[in-house]
């Protein structure tokens, strides 16, 4: 009797590990033992650029498609793709325009078609309308697609601003010029390095008190000489 009990026990079968669904579903989350670690490394995936890129995909997609879609590897895919330009590979971007721009102009053409299907002019107005925003999204993006190809040229000019009097001499003056130049400095700030020329110093004075220059001859006081 304990013979058959210990054979029946034997051949009793062992329960497999159940195999993990595909496709995945869960979002994965690594984080350390600690509850602080948990939280931030759960905060850091919500808001996670890659999985609010996921969401808005899923839900875009139809359900047969979405039902598909792993999501550990659609994360990772992401994550791949960010990686990639801050790299400075643009290949995927400049992939994602050009179909962009072909799926425009396929849009541009059947609503076109639409358009000339209609028998009345506010229904031919409205679909032309809107083909023709296609096709001016269309242009934009390849424009957007040729700028990253071809990225255009700035050129910069210095500019120099100062709050008060500025000179900029481009090269080196004459001696004489570098003359005037130092005197209407000194002028304009109000200190005095050297004395003027006589021509220059009565020039300055006519052009300061004209009236004044002969006040003294007209009207000097006669004093004889003993």
């Amino acid at each position: 009797m304990t013979r058959n009990n210990t054979m029946s026990k034997a051949k009793k079968p062992v329960a497999k590990p159940k195999a993990e669904n595909y496709p995945r579903k869960a979002i994965p989350c690594v984080s350390g033992p600690s509850a602080d670690e948990k939280g931030r490394c759960y905060a850091s995936l919500i808001t996670s650029p890659e999985l609010a890129a996921h969401r808005i995909i899923g839900m875009m997609q139809p359900k047969n498609i979405a039902d598909e879609i792993d999501t550990p590897t659609m994360l990772e895919t992401l994550r791949d793709q960010a990686a990639a330009v801050q790299r400075g590979d643009m290949s995927h971007a400049e992939g994602m325009l050009i179909h962009q721009a072909s799926s425009l102009q396929a849009l541009f053409v059947r609503l076109s078609e639409r358009a000339m299907e209609q028998a009345h002019m506010p229904n031919l107005e409205g679909f032309m309308r809107m083909a023709l925003r296609a096709q001016s999204q269309c242009r934009a993006t390849l424009e957007t697609l040729a700028a990253i190809k071809n990225p255009p040229i700035v050129y910069a000019k210095q500019a120099n601003f100062a709050a008060g009097h500025q000179q900029v001499n481009n090269g080196i003056p004459a001696p004489a010029q570098a003359r005037e130049i130092e005197s209407e400095q000194s002028q304009l700030s109000g200190v005095t390095n050297e004395l003027l020329s006589d021509a220059r110093a009565s020039g300055i004075e006519s052009r300061a008190n004209p009236a004044l220059e002969t006040v003294g001859e007209v009207n000097r006081a006669k004093i004889g000489r003993g």
